[in-house]
């Protein structure tokens, strides 16, 4: 399996992920990705469709988590998922 990195960068800092499974619901894609220290993250993609660079977001709803913890955890059967 490739290895697939993801870079998010903003005014303040640049942070570096794996990218562990992605999901889409609703017309939304996510990604569930993991840093160096092995946190697990969920990010939504909110760019456009026309547009040619993603936007990804934390997702901080908590039931919105809730339910993409429990899809992500389906995907990935033999994986313990915890909220970060």
């Amino acid at each position: 399996m490739e290895e697939r990195k993801i870079t998010l960068v903003d005014d303040d800092q640049t942070l570096e992920f794996y990218v562990v499974e992605e999901t889409k619901l609703n017309g939304a894609n996510y990604l569930l990705v993991t840093d160096a220290e092995d946190d697990c993250y969920i990010l939504k993609d909110m760019s456009g469709a026309e547009e040619a660079d993603a936007l990804y977001e934390f997702v901080e709803d908590e039931d919105e988590l809730e339910g993409l913890m429990k899809i992500f955890a389906e995907l990935l059967d033999d994986v313990d998922l915890e909220k970060q």
